[in-house]
């Protein structure tokens, strides 16, 4: 009775589960996107083929195939797949799960596949935990993560699988999946959607494939069947069902970096409109303010500095705008600087030259103050007079001229002798 009533169980949670689920592709064939990775005589499809496959991290955004992938390569290889979400377990799960896979290993000679979500979420020691059962060969680690692994990954891990970047789903690859679900994810229902409307909700779903099915699915199911029988969708419902209140979008993330490099490079190519544009994205994710204006000031004296003075000037009133402002009403603060700064002249002449100064400064760090140069304040009636005898008997101030007694043409050094005549800037 018990084995009835759980395969019961185990029927109703398949039937109940998310269409995103319950079309899972099975095989390579059936997978849709990453043809980088898994297309005809790419590495990671030999290996697959080959049944050769190494422990890995698979890094992408939301919705491009990583757990799907991961458990067709453990059915492909006849491995046991068992999955870990890094947000709700720990090192106790681990243990057990690597003991069994040992055990496993040992007396039935079978492979198991770990598959740890968001691995980039464990701390240092539980992913050192991993190493020696990764190192031989216990378990096959496969790692998915949203975030770059050089950061979030320990270096020992890390340099023990092999990574494989996932691209965003393309709005193609949307369409093919959306066709097959309206086809064969809801059983005996008439679905009415149209290449158009497929195409619209394709084009909403930022790549990802699980909330393009979640939006179709909703809709469907919130949909009456009209008198014919078939449920009839329109873009509004799409719209409303999608509900697209998410951004591919993390504050400290990749993403993060990302974007704020592109609104940088649309500033410095003169790029207005693209600016505004990555402007925006950050603004509607939920950026903070104050930190975007931070860069802009940046911006302002890196690529702008002495082409247009009153760019620091721009940037820092925006700073003390939405200071004073914040969200909503300091977006439109944002936009104006960005736009004033993308459309200024540019000069990098101050950020080149200090560059130089700094490797210069770096690799001279213990240069003496020429002697002439040395603190020598003016005395009473404007007249040099070195501040102690030793330091008159040391010559402090020899030679020196004060600049406003001579033409300013008058030749002297500034700098010390192996700097001898050195220019940082173009005049």
């Amino acid at each position: 009775m018990i084995d009835l009533f759980s395969q019961q169980l185990e029927q109703d949670i398949k039937a109940n589960a998310p269409l995103a689920d319950r079309l899972r592709p099975q095989t390579l064939a059936d997978f849709v996107g990453q043809k980088n990775l898994i297309g005809e005589n790419k590495l990671l499809r030999q290996a697959i083929e080959k049944d050769e496959i190494p422990s890995m991290i698979f890094w992408g955004p939301p919705g491009s195939g990583k757990s799907t992938l991961a458990r067709i390569i453990a059915k492909m290889t006849k491995s046991v797949f068992v999955q870990l979400s890094a947000v709700d377990s720990g090192l106790k799960d681990l243990r057990e799960i690597l003991k069994t896979a040992q055990d496993r290993r040992k007396f039935n000679q079978q492979r198991t596949i770990l598959f740890i979500d968001e691995i980039h979420r464990w701390n240092k020691a539980q992913q050192d935990a991993l190493l020696p059962d990764v190192e031989k060969g216990i378990v096959t680690l496969i790692g998915a993560t949203t975030e770059n692994p050089s950061f979030e990954v320990v270096s020992a891990l890390l340099s023990r699988c092999r990574v494989f970047v996932l691209e965003q789903l393309a709005e193609s690859d949307l369409e093919i999946i959306l066709e097959r679900a309206v086809k064969t994810g809801f059983e005996s229902l008439k679905i009415d959607l149209t290449n158009d409307l497929i195409r619209y909700l394709a084009s909403l779903a930022n790549g990802d494939a699980r909330v393009a099915l979640n939006a179709l699915e909703f809709a469907v199911k919130s949909t009456k069947s009209n008198t014919q029988g078939k449920i009839v969708l329109n873009q509004e419902i799409i719209k409303e069902s999608l509900q697209k209140s998410h951004y591919l979008y993390d504050k400290t993330g990749e993403q993060h970096y990302n974007i704020i490099s592109a609104l940088h490079k649309s500033v410095r190519g003169n790029n207005a409109d693209a600016a505004l544009y990555w402007l925006g994205r950050m603004i509607e994710a939920g950026e903070d303010p104050l930190y975007i204006a931070r860069r802009l000031i940046r911006m302002a004296v890196e690529d702008i500095s002495l082409a247009d003075p009153k760019a620091l000037e721009q940037a820092v009133a925006c700073y003390q705008g939405c200071h004073f402002l914040g969200y909503p009403e300091c977006d439109i603060i944002l936009a104006q600087c960005v736009v004033y700064l993308a459309r200024a002249k540019k000069s990098v002449e101050v950020y080149q030259a200090y560059g130089k100064v700094k490797e210069d400064v770096k690799n001279t760090m213990d240069e003496p103050v020429p002697l002439h140069l040395r603190n020598l304040p003016r005395l009473p009636g404007g007249k040099a007079g070195a501040p102690t005898k030793l330091m008159k008997d040391l010559a402090y101030g020899k030679d020196y001229k004060y600049s406003p007694d001579y033409d300013w043409q008058e030749k002297q050094e500034y700098l010390p002798e192996k700097l001898k005549g050195r220019k940082y800037l173009n005049k």
